[in-house]
């Protein structure tokens, strides 16, 4: 059987949005929220919606999860070139730990509107909501497939944070990160299994037991704390 045809995410919300005077729109979108290991990564995108052959530009730009390392990598290279602003966020492992994904989520969501250098008219989001911005928002289920400014934001977000992770495969080469980006595979569980967490493991997720836990009393969990904005 032929998969179900699936298909891009236009720009019918940003137009409307457009139309209304709420310029700019930024989407946004996060990844790595349930990730064992490294930062949760979120990023904003504002785009050209003036421009004529803007779908045409992005035709290539999905959901990042439909999308194969190389593509993703490809279009988040365009992306770049074409946004107006792009800005990205992160919450830290002991972040998440210390509120929980959701709430970490939303705090590196606006640290990406923070990074973006301008203020947008209106927001545009997948699945949830950001109570703490004071900006029109609208929250769209499987927005990252159905809305072109939030799967930009899913793609470029998606490919920094997966460089980042190769970079942490070097730092702690037992695990790795490089083939799982952090997430919880067969590889990664046996890894964990042999030699307990690193400093960028996420505590309060399992299979981080409270025996695992208590070898890291003299680790610094704020390892990515200090992490420089992609350029």
């Amino acid at each position: 059987m032929r998969p179900a045809h699936r298909p891009r995410p236009s720009l019918r919300l940003e137009r409307r949005l457009a139309t209304a005077g709420e310029v700019p729109v930024a989407g946004l979108d996060e990844v790595g929220r349930g990730a064992l290991a490294g930062p949760l990564v979120a990023a904003a995108v504002v785009l050209p919606l003036e421009r004529r052959n803007l779908r045409r530009a992005l035709s290539g730009v999905r959901d990042s999860k439909q999308m194969v390392e190389a593509q993703r990598r490809r279009w988040a290279e365009r992306v770049r070139k074409v946004a107006l602003a792009c800005g990205f966020g992160v919450a830290t492992p002991a972040e998440v730990d210390a509120v929980g994904p959701l709430v970490a989520t939303r705090w590196a969501m606006e640290r990406a509107l923070t990074d973006l250098g301008l203020v947008p008219r209106h927001l545009l989001l997948d699945h949830i909501g950001l109570p703490g911005v004071d900006i029109p928002q609208t929250s769209i289920t499987h927005g990252d497939a159905l809305v072109l400014s939030i799967a930009a934001a899913s793609v470029i977000a998606k490919v920094w944070r997966d460089e980042l992770m190769c970079g942490y495969a070097e730092a702690f080469p037992t695990y790795g990160f490089a083939h799982h980006k952090g997430y919880g595979t067969p590889e990664h569980l046996a890894a964990l299994h042999v030699h307990g967490p690193s400093r960028i493991h996420r505590r309060s997720f399992h299979p981080m037991t409270e025996d695992v836990r208590a070898q890291l009393t003299l680790e610094d969990p704020t390892i990515v704390s200090g992490l420089q904005q992609p350029t």
